[in-house]
C-alpha cells in the first residue's frame, strides 16, 4: 500500500515537473551555455553596469543572429531564456520611462521567440525565469537559505533587487509540502478517503503560513525606495502599460507590435493550485487575469492547475459528508490563505503605493517608473482592486455553517 502511494506521488511529480523538497523551483538550474552562445551570458552577466552606462543596447545592435539549435536539453533552454529575457528587459528599458524601446532588435527577438516556442513560455522574462530559474548556491554543500545563496542574472537595484527574487524564490520553496499535500488530497477524494483528505489539508496549511512567514523577509532584504525607483520597471512588461501602450515590435518574428505582460506573483503557479484545489473561484476582470496568467508558467506546471480544477469539488464533498474535521481542516486552509493574501496586499501598499506617491510629490528618479505604474502591477493589473478581490474572493469559500457529525461518531 505504502510502495503503491509512493509511486503514485512520484508519477506525479514527474508528471507535473514538481520536486518534494523544491515544488516548481528548477533544481540545479545552469550557469554556463555552449560556447556558441557566450555573447548572451556575457552580457547578462554583466547586465547592471551595461545599463547604468547606457552601453546595453549598442551592444545588443552589433549582436549577431545565433540559432538556438545547440541547445540540447531543457535546464539549457531555460537558461537561454532567462538570459535573453533579462537582456531584453534591460534594453527596453535602459532608458528609463521615458524613452522605452519600440522594437527589439532581430538578434534579440529571434532566437528567443524559438526558445519560447520550445518551452510553451512567452518571449518575455516571467516569473517562472525570474525567481524559479534565477538561483544558485555560494556554497553547492550548504543549504538554501538566503545566506548561502545568489542570482544568476541581476538588475540595477543591488541587494533589492537580489532580496526580492531569493525571497520570492523562499516563498516557493515553502509551498513545496502544500503541493504535496494537494497531489494527497486529489487522490483521497476519488476514493473517499476522509483520513487522507484530512492528512493531506493538514500540509497545506501549514504549507500556506510557512510561505507568509517566509515572504516576512522581504521587509529585512528589500528597500522600498530601491525597488519602486530603480528596479520595479525592469520587471514591467507591454500589455496594460501606459509607457508602451501599443505593444513591442519583436523584429524577424511580427510585423505587428506584440503585447505581453511582465512577470508578477499572479504567475505563481502554487497559489493557482492552492486556488483549484479549495475550489475558489475568482470572477470578472479577476479571474480572466489570472487565468490569462496561466499562459506564462511552464506547461506542465499549468498542466497541474487545470487537473485540481476539474477534480471532483472538495469543498462540495466536505458539505455533502457532514464532517466537522474535514470543515476545520478546510476552513484552516482558506482562512491560512486569506491571511497569506492580507499580508502580501499590506506589503504592496508599502513598496509600490506609498515610494509611488511620495515619487509623484517630490519627483521622479530617471529610470523610476514614476507615476506611470502606481496603480497597476507590472503584470498590468489594476494593483489594489486586483489584490483586494483575490483576497476577499478566498475569504468567500469559507464554510460558515459547520457540520456537525464529527469523523469519530
Amino acid at each position: 500500500m505504502e510502495t503503491n502511494y509512493r509511486e503514485t506521488l512520484q508519477a506525479d511529480f514527474d508528471a507535473f515537473d514538481i520536486s518534494e523538497e523544491l515544488g516548481f523551483i528548477l533544481e540545479e538550474p545552469l550557469t554556463h551555455l555552449p560556447d556558441y552562445y557566450q555573447v548572451w551570458l556575457d552580457l547578462a552577466n554583466n547586465l547592471t553596469h551595461l545599463i547604468e552606462s547606457r552601453k546595453l543596447r549598442d551592444l545588443v545592435h552589433k549582436m549577431p543572429v545565433l540559432s538556438p539549435h545547440l541547445l540540447s536539453n531543457h535546464r539549457e533552454l531555460r537558461l537561454a531564456h532567462l538570459a535573453l529575457g533579462f537582456i531584453s528587459m534591460g534594453y527596453v528599458w535602459q532608458e528609463g520611462q521615458h524613452e522605452p524601446a519600440q522594437i527589439l532588435p532581430k538578434a534579440l527577438a529571434w532566437p528567443y521567440w524559438l526558445i519560447s516556442r520550445r518551452l510553451g513560455l512567452p518571449p518575455i522574462l516571467t516569473y517562472a525565469d525570474s525567481v524559479l530559474a534565477n538561483w544558485k548556491l555560494k556554497d553547492p554543500t550548504g543549504d538554501m537559505e538566503i545566506g548561502n545563496m545568489d542570482l544568476i542574472f541581476s538588475f540595477p537595484g543591488g541587494e533589492s533587487c537580489k532580496g526580492f527574487f531569493l525571497v520570492s524564490l523562499l516563498v516557493e520553496m515553502a509551498a513545496s509540502s502544500g503541493l504535496k499535500g494537494a497531489l494527497e488530497v486529489m487522490h483521497a477524494i476519488k476514493i473517499s478517503d476522509l483520513i487522507g483528505i484530512q492528512k493531506g489539508l493538514i500540509k497545506v496549511t501549514q504549507s500556506l503560513k510557512k510561505m507568509k512567514e517566509t515572504f516576512q523577509l522581504m521587509h529585512s532584504h528589500v528597500e522600498p525606495n530601491a525597488f519602486h525607483g530603480t528596479f520595479r520597471i525592469f520587471v514591467s512588461g507591454w500589455r496594460d502599460n501606459p509607457m508602451l501602450p501599443r505593444g513591442l515590435l519583436y523584429e524577424g518574428v511580427s510585423n505587428e507590435p506584440i503585447l505581453l505582460s511582465g512577470g508578477s506573483a499572479a504567475q505563481s503557479s502554487a497559489i493557482q493550485c492552492f486556488d483549484a484545489l479549495l475550489c475558489i473561484q475568482h470572477e470578472g476582470e479577476t479571474g480572466a487575469f489570472l487565468t490569462r496568467m496561466r499562459d506564462y508558467m511552464p506547461p506542465a506546471h499549468r498542466h497541474l492547475i487545470e487537473t485540481l480544477s476539474v477534480c471532483p469539488s472538495l469543498r462540495d464533498f466536505i458539505m455533502t459528508c457532514s464532517s466537522s474535521d474535514l470543515c476545520q481542516g478546510y476552513n484552516s486552509c482558506v482562512s491560512a490563505l486569506v491571511d497569506l493574501r492580507s499580508y502580501h496586499l499590506n506589503t504592496v501598499a508599502k513598496y509600490v503605493i506609498v515610494p509611488g506617491n511620495r515619487a509623484r510629490s517630490m519627483g521622479c528618479p530617471l529610470r523610476g517608473v514614476g507615476t506611470a505604474l502606481n496603480t497597476t502591477g507590472t503584470g498590468g493589473s489594476n494593483l489594489m482592486v486586483f489584490l483586494k478581490s483575490v483576497r476577499n474572493t478566498t475569504q468567500k469559500a469559507l464554510i460558515l455553517e459547520r457540520p456537525t457529525t464529527s469523523r469519530e461518531t
